[in-house]
């Protein structure tokens, strides 16, 4: 006999696979904020790179590319169209003169901040569908669960994206 899902009481095989759930929903959130980065000129790798940016303001641009998951050398154009609005600044690393220091300027923040408050206002809307008491638990589970490393999601040591 199935088991039930303790949070709907239905069986489990009756439950969509969580990937199918967050695929679909992902892509509507996605189609949701692109207007939102258009309207702030940027594209979804650029708007990525400003966010990373911020939480460790300077990085080398293979470290960047690691942590957000990108090819470095599919960062570069990204990188100079930031650097060319004078979104973020390149900087040698006088350690590494090889390696280049990124960090957001002044208009990055202010860029940044714009398009995320937007794009908080559209989620805000989205999560007004859920009932109060659940908004906080669905934000906390999805913060916890996407924090998680590759490996403990796969049950595979090693595994990367």
């Amino acid at each position: 006999m199935p088991s039930l899902d303790p949070t709907n009481g239905q069986h489990e095989r009756t439950r969509p696979d969580l990937a199918a759930m967050t695929t679909a929903l992902n892509r509507s959130l996605v189609a949701a904020e692109l207007p939102v980065l258009a309207e702030h000129g940027l594209t979804m790798w650029g708007y990525v790179v400003l966010l990373a940016l911020d939480e460790h303001p300077l990085r080398t641009q293979a470290a960047l590319a690691e942590a957000i998951g990108a090819d470095k050398t599919r960062i570069i154009g990204v990188l100079d169209e930031l650097q060319d609005r004078g979104l973020i600044d390149r900087q040698r690393d006088p350690a590494d003169r090889r390696a280049r220091l990124l960090s957001l300027t002044p208009a990055g923040h202010d860029v940044r901040d714009s398009a995320q408050a937007a794009i908080r206002r559209g989620e805000e809307r989205l999560l007004a569908r859920l009932p109060e008491r659940d908004r906080e638990s669905f934000l906390a589970g999805l913060i916890a669960l996407s924090a998680l490393p590759v490996e403990d999601v796969t049950g595979r040591p090693g595994d990367s994206p």
